[in-house]
């Protein structure tokens, strides 16, 4: 077992959080498993953003995420 993290190991352990709600209330059992997935991504995101203080001037906050190779998107 490690006594410390060090450089990237600290990040072996990060995660992403999905609601339970989208589990287990009947309101989203239509929707698919991948889709709850990219909303557990968004949702990351999204805190991200907020300690970046991406708001807009009703104090929403918004994710920039460009189409890039990086992202899934194919170019050309």
């Amino acid at each position: 077992m490690l006594d410390y993290f060090y450089g990237p190991q600290a990040d072996l352990f990060s995660f992403y959080r999905l609601p339970k709600a989208l589990f287990v209330n009947p309101r989203f059992r239509d929707i698919s498993s991948e889709s709850k997935i990219l909303y557990g991504l968004l949702l990351d995101r999204m805190g991200l953003s907020a300690k970046n203080g991406w708001t807009d001037d009703t104090g929403r906050v918004y994710i920039i995420l460009s189409p890039s190779p990086k992202n899934g998107h194919k170019t050309g």
